[in-house]
């Protein structure tokens, strides 16, 4: 986004704020606060929402000094596996903090109505979707004797990696191997519940932890089915992106996936339905001919979603209007 917002003409700053957000300790909070201070009087700030919600005193104090704009990917609070007291501490951190922003970014339509519902946003949200990089052509589809099934997402409650566990363990009798490619250090409890439930369900030898990779792409070619069955998305870029390499999609019904996803490119099932993802993954497996079909649902509307010079254009406009 950057570089496109570049090359429309845009002089950019990036300040990085200490990576302790959306929980900043003192010292993070004074290191954000002298950034702020040494941007000059009028300045236009978009601000990530990972920061921006925990940081509801700084609005307040630079909003008319600064012309402040906030970019919302997830409501903080909407984070899974919080504790009730600290997700209504999120909450209303976030809420005071887009009281003084002068326009506001969503990621979807879904968030945009989120903010409006639950954080006392009146104010017009404008709504830039992340770009999605296709490839040139529809990938070879395969009817693979042992298809590959991929899911993308950091091993954190809210992607519910367990669920997805369990539901490949309902259909041990058939053939599939499963690559689960994400970062296991952004939650290690759940990382390590993740590989128990692996380990209890014999299932070692055919569903990989991958950890973090270099190269995911690779991983969306090798795949033939993409799976995950996250609770909520504020967008869905893994979604947009197994459908841009051609993949048939199994997900949840949580948040923005609906938006991202159609019926033609994939089966969504309501958020925790273990039982339901299992029969829509089994589906796909059992039957080839329904693959190729959703595949190739996934790559057409692939080809509907915007770019990231689309979504920088979205953006430039919604900044141009900011007085």
């Amino acid at each position: 986004m950057i570089a496109e917002l570049a090359d429309l003409g845009w002089r950019l700053r990036v300040l990085a704020l200490p990576a302790a957000f959306p929980a900043p300790g003192p010292a993070d909070h004074a290191a954000t606060a002298e950034a702020f201070a040494g941007l000059d009087d009028g300045a236009l700030v978009l601000v990530d929402g990972l920061a921006f919600g925990a940081l509801p005193a700084l609005a307040r104090r630079e909003a008319a000094r600064l012309r402040l704009v906030a970019l919302v990917h997830h409501p903080l609070a909407l984070e899974d596996g919080l504790a009730p007291p600290v997700a209504e501490a999120l909450r209303l951190s976030e809420r005071e903090a887009l009281a003084h922003a002068r326009a506001m970014v969503a990621t979807s339509a879904t968030t945009a109505r989120l903010l409006k519902i639950g954080f006392g946003v009146a104010a017009t949200v404008a709504v830039a979707p992340p770009g999605t990089e296709r490839p040139d052509r529809l990938p070879t589809t395969r009817d693979a004797p042992v298809p590959t099934i991929l899911s993308v997402g950091a091993l954190i409650p809210r992607k519910d990696h367990a669920l997805l566990v369990d539901a490949l363990a309902r259909l041990a009798d058939r053939p599939w191997r499963c690559r689960i490619v994400g970062s296991p250090t952004a939650d290690p409890a759940t990382a390590e519940m993740v590989r128990a439930r692996v380990a209890a369900a014999g299932l070692e030898r055919r569903i990989v932890l991958a950890g973090a990779v270099a190269d995911v792409e690779a991983e969306y070619r090798a795949a033939d089915i993409f799976a995950l069955p996250s609770r909520f998305e504020g967008y869905g870029m893994a979604f947009a992106e197994a459908m841009a390499h051609g993949l048939p999609v199994v997900g949840c019904a949580g948040g923005a996936v609906a938006e991202v996803v159609p019926p033609e490119a994939g089966r969504l099932v309501e958020p925790g339905d273990a039982a339901g993802f299992a029969e829509a993954l089994r589906a796909l497996l059992d039957e080839p001919a329904l693959r190729r079909d959703l595949a190739l649902g996934a790559w057409q509307a692939a080809q509907g979603l915007p770019t990231w010079a689309d979504s920088a254009r979205i953006l430039s406009d919604a900044l141009e209007a900011v007085h």
